[in-house]
């Protein structure tokens, strides 16, 4: 979601769609949608169906846009195995993806086919920090922000490119039915001049998180890799439990003192400010396949800061449905973009319930990939859904609140604050620079993006002041 191009990208989009483009030779980028039987006919030879699996469909010329002359990719529309959570990729993470990634699905099971839906385009400034070993990884790819369609078994995708002459401009586009929401620009916007160039190896991600192990206690059995990451919380909750119990905040603070007694300062002893644990899904309660990721954990030296972003895939789900959401966001960063883990140290779905991100242990300072250049010395929170123009839930306000003032609360840290970071690069701040944050930041903060929203950053003023009550200041 890097707003120094995501700003460009609404308008030019709006226009391109605007322009007629030259027949196709398949199906109609624009025509209606197709009957099941027509699907099935541009179907391709579906595998057996592999549940918990990723289908990776290349891109293919589809027609050529008649004003810039570019060619738009795609895939006719077809049939493919179950999916509900889709992302386009390429090959180099430092391309740029100058255009608009639009999709449209069948639900699985049979119905009508869904209007056209915008997929946010620019989305790896969530990734590592450059110059990292996660992030100069050769696995690690450029990405689209992953959309969540719910259950289909069909799909249609068209990129129209971004001429010179239509590269200048402001808002993004209307996202079609069911779509993500419409990003508003970031700072300094200078998309112009946007080149109608694809990056190489576009390709289709199609990711069903349905089959992962959800519960892995009906076998009795839990892997090496499955015992580690619950062991990473063995101080909070017993070996393989679900969820991580709210604590009041008397039982908070004497935790705290077991936790990091031996780090804290005097006054800090004498009166702890940290707000009651909330309650927290671990891996194994959201059903984390422990086989996916990297083995072992990495920390940074403490939590000076949160990072509050939005996940931009959608706010068309439903509460109960927020672990497979997970699930598919950790094989999306993973497996599609080549991370070592879920980016996200924590994630927030719209009823306010919090789970586990990024494996180490959840009162501990592991290294995530979620504010390019800032991953040192932070932790991420993502609130599912998109907030661009819509706004996010009280009860997610209140689970960031909740969530700061115990996480920053372990660390000394007043959610009202100020701290410093020293950045690890990016289009904000140079590699080196000390840079004052607040201690509760959104992702803007840190990198040129819309990310996390509009109408979620906002709140953040009230996040804050409600974190800091919760700590007792």
């Amino acid at each position: 979601m890097r707003g120094i191009l995501a700003s460009s990208i609404g308008v030019t989009c709006a226009a391109a769609l605007a322009l007629p483009l030259a027949p196709p030779a398949t199906a109609a980028a624009t025509g209606p949608a197709p009957t099941a039987e027509a699907a099935t006919r541009a179907a391709v030879t579906a595998p057996p169906d592999v549940p918990g699996s990723t289908q990776s469909l290349p891109l293919r010329p589809l027609t050529r846009d008649r004003a810039s002359g570019a060619t738009v990719l795609g895939l006719a529309p077809r049939a493919v195995r179950n999916f509900s959570l889709l992302g386009v990729v390429w090959d180099d993470p430092a391309a740029e993806l100058h255009g608009r990634v639009q999709v449209r699905t069948r639900p699985a099971g049979g119905g009508d086919w869904t209007g056209w839906q915008d997929v946010e385009t620019h989305y790896t400034d969530h990734g590592a920090d450059p110059g990292s070993a996660e992030g100069a990884s050769e696995g690690v790819r450029g990405a689209t922000a992953p959309l969540w369609v719910g259950g289909s078994d069909g799909v249609e995708v068209r990129v129209l490119p971004l001429s010179e002459e239509a590269g200048a401009g402001g808002g993004a586009g209307e996202s079609g039915a069911g779509g993500a929401e419409a990003e508003e620009p970031g700072a300094d916007d200078s998309g112009a001049g946007a080149s109608a160039v694809m990056p190489s190896g576009l390709r289709l991600e199609l990711i069903d998180p349905e089959g992962d192990p959800v519960d892995q206690a009906r076998t009795g059995v839990m892997s090496a890799e499955a015992t580690a990451a619950s062991a990473a919380n063995s101080a909070l909750a017993p070996l393989g439990a679900a969820e991580i119990p709210a604590l009041d905040g008397e039982r908070t603070r004497r935790e705290l003192l077991t936790l990091r007694g031996a780090e804290l300062t005097e006054g800090q002893l004498a009166k702890p400010y940290i707000g009651p644990r909330p309650a927290i899904v671990t891996r194994r309660g959201w059903g984390a396949d422990e086989g996916l990721r990297e083995k072992r954990f990495v920390y940074t030296g403490k939590v000076k800061a949160a990072f509050v972003h939005h996940t931009a895939s959608g706010n068309k789900y439903k509460c109960s449905q927020a672990p497979s959401l997970v699930r598919g966001f950790y094989r999306y960063h993973v497996r599609s973009l080549g991370w070592r883990d879920i980016g996200y140290n924590f994630l927030v779905d719209k009823c306010g319930r919090i789970y586990e991100g990024r494996a180490g242990g959840v009162a501990k300072a592991v290294k995530g990939a979620h504010t390019l250049g800032f991953n040192s010395n932070s932790t991420g929170i993502a609130v599912i859904g998109s907030y661009g123009s819509k706004k996010p839930s009280s009860s997610a306000v209140k689970a960031v609140a909740r969530l700061t003032a115990w996480k920053l609360g372990l660390y000394g840290m007043n959610p009202r604050g100020k701290t410093y970071l020293t950045s690890g690069g990016g289009n904000l701040y140079r590699k080196g620079k000390k840079v004052r944050l607040n201690v509760i930041s959104g992702h803007r903060d840190g990198f040129n993006t819309s990310c996390p929203g509009g109408k979620l950053y906002k709140k953040l003023g009230t996040a804050r002041s409600t974190a800091a009550r919760y700590q007792g200041r």
